[in-house]
């Protein structure tokens, strides 16, 4: 199976079509929205192509594909707004046999680990930065950010697939990080 995460497209319609263009190229099974979808948050500034009305119409289509989680900066208007769930805090998955914790990364990230086994994945967003590293046996990944990427890094998403998780620039589908389980 072939997953697909992304986060923090905080309203940017541009940067929402360039994910599912990417998506569609990617052929993923699974889009997983790892949060902070329609809004920007106080500490951020408006993404280019900021138009959320326009995310939601480009979402919607999609929703039998998305898996998502919710970020700091989603509100239960937009769960009104939205056709799939978007208000769970964290999503547990079983991918390959092993377990997979989705979630923002404001509340569980690598510094505040959820209860989980030696093996087992942690995946978030929230930072804007993409990363992969083992803490305590966990395996630990980033997507990084759509819309809005912090610290030099481009913008990106990350895909899964037998094993081995890739994070990749969203505009061109380069490699940017292999991390194998």
């Amino acid at each position: 199976m072939k997953l697909m995460f992304a986060s923090d497209i905080h309203g940017s319609a541009l940067y929402c079509e360039r994910m599912l263009e990417a998506f569609r190229r990617e052929g993923a099974e699974r889009l997983c929205l790892l949060g902070d979808i329609l809004y920007h948050g106080p500490r951020n500034d408006l993404p280019d192509g900021h138009d959320p009305k326009r995310v939601i119409a480009l979402l919607n289509p999609e929703k039998s594909h998305i898996l998502c989680v919710r970020g700091n900066c989603d509100t239960e208007v937009d769960q009104m707004v939205l056709e799939f769930p978007v208000l769970a805090d964290y999503a547990v998955i079983f991918v390959d046999g092993r377990t997979f914790f989705l979630t923002h990364g404001h509340h569980h990230s690598p510094e505040n680990l959820p209860p989980l086994n030696p093996g087992d994945v942690l995946i978030n967003g929230h930072t804007h930065i993409y990363k992969a590293e083992q803490v305590n046996g966990i395996h630990c990944l980033n997507d990084g950010s759509v819309s809005l990427p912090k610290m030099g890094n481009p913008r990106s998403y990350m895909t899964y697939e037998d094993g081995v998780f890739t994070v990749k620039q969203l505009e061109t589908g380069e490699t940017l990080l292999e991390y194998s389980l």
